[in-house]
């Protein structure tokens, strides 16, 4: 009974050192991550897959980014986000999501925040 002991308790040891040198080999790749330009967008609602496509950006095609969905990770192309700042909310309010991100105003405008929603506006 002694010696079953001695060869779980040495495959047991010989797992812990497999696993303990993935870790660290796994962590020395950081450094070679590719990080791409860009944001993630905001998810708009719900959740995505529960599933992991991707774990960082060099994972992902062209321009595309390893963004969350809400429960696990997928490639989806970012958005950029502009120059400038957003001022505060003025005028009448604007109960409405015009915008999600910079990306989709034109010229030089950002998605800014309004009373109670989102708007395209020029920026600070």
């Amino acid at each position: 009974m002694k010696q079953h002991w001695s060869t779980v308790c040495a495959l047991f040891l010989a797992f812990l050192a497999t696993v303990h040198f993935d870790t660290v080999s796994s962590a020395g790749d950081k450094c070679n991550e590719t990080v791409k330009p860009g944001r993630c967008p905001r998810r708009q609602w719900g959740l995505g897959l529960c599933a992991e496509f991707c774990s960082n950006d060099s994972d992902c095609p062209n321009d595309e980014k390893c963004c969350s969905n809400g429960c696990g990770h997928e490639c989806i192309k970012p958005y950029t986000v502009k120059p400038g700042r957003c001022g505060l909310p003025q005028g009448t309010p604007m109960c409405a999501e015009y915008c999600y991100h910079d990306g989709q105003c034109p010229g030089e405008q950002k998605c800014c925040k309004t009373t109670c929603g989102h708007a395209c506006s020029e920026p600070c």
